[in-house]
């Protein structure tokens, strides 16, 4: 199929799907005035309009929700296609779309994306980074990594790691130097909480527990929550393979070794498939395989 065809069709479909040209342009990685100018051409090259246009919103015309429905079967035609040829390569090859949580750009994601790259010259990358929730569809990701398997049947789920969370606070805090025998001495200090995951509950080998739930800052970035913690505003609880270079430093300590934190799993969730292509195959083997050494 016409490669610019495909391109506007694409087009044409996020302006669709977001309902604004700017959306569009931000996903696809383009300028509003190229939306714009794709979208003009199409609808020179078809002699009908596609959009109602007003200073506020756009909608499909008739002639343009036919063309709608036309151009997604296009575009899943054109991407089986590809798939299937790119499942008859020896080599890995083509872009794979990846979205992580934030915190996995703090250097968990460089080592293995340096081995792909290495090792599969022909494969390009597209990494988004986010801790806000996210819809896997509407992403159009071929590979999400998340915290939890996926119940949707359209999706495959493959667990990659089980890593541990621990009780972490700036080697400058006051707690840091602090005799600590309870965690009802924490009281006396803000917390630091991710909005989007659950109250921690610690517990102890004799028995005991304790409810980590009266936060006094929430923020939701991983990144921002292991950078305040560092500057010293709270203790917080952390992914250990992300601060890990932190307590190796001095810069952070960890808070009641003796008690423990419900560990967290990541998990490689796909687009199900009859066909794996084989840069998907190469970029979850390339996971599992450094993971496992963290």
């Amino acid at each position: 199929m016409n490669t610019k065809l495909l391109r506007s069709l694409q087009v044409f479909t996020a302006v669709t799907d977001s309902g604004s040209m700017s959306v569009a342009a931000r996903e696809l990685h383009m300028t509003v005035s190229a939306i714009s100018q794709q979208l003009r051409k199409l609808e020179h090259d078809i002699g009908l309009s596609l959009f109602n246009r007003n200073t506020r919103s756009l909608s499909l015309t008739e002639a343009g929700r036919i063309y709608y429905e036309t151009s997604k079967q296009m575009l899943q035609t054109a991407e089986l296609a590809q798939q299937k040829i790119e499942s008859l390569q020896d080599d890995p090859t083509g872009k794979i779309n990846i979205v992580a949580p934030e915190g996995f750009g703090g250097g968990l994601l460089s080592e293995p994306l340096k081995k792909l790259c290495e090792e599969f010259p022909k494969i390009t990358i597209s990494l988004t980074v986010t801790d806000e929730p996210k819809d896997i569809i509407a992403s159009s990701a071929d590979l999400v990594l998340c915290f939890a398997p996926v119940s949707d049947t359209n999706f495959s789920s493959l667990q990659l790691a089980t890593w541990a969370r621990i009780l972490c606070v700036s080697a400058e805090h006051p707690l840091a130097n602090t005799k600590l025998s309870s965690p009802e001495q924490l009281v006396d200090h803000a917390y630091i909480a991710h909005r989007h995951v659950e109250d921690y509950v610690m517990a102890h080998k004799d028995g005991r527990d304790y409810e980590l739930d009266t936060q006094r800052i929430d923020v939701n970035s991983m990144q921002t929550l292991i950078k305040l913690t560092q500057d010293g505003l709270g203790y917080a609880v952390l992914p250990e393979p992300e601060v890990r270079h932190l307590l190796r430093s001095g810069d952070m300590k960890q808070l009641f070794v003796d008690w423990t934190l419900p560990d967290y799993t990541v998990y490689a969730v796909t687009p199900k498939r009859d066909l794996v292509p084989a840069k998907i195959s190469a970029a979850i083997t390339c996971l599992q395989g450094l993971f496992a050494q963290i």
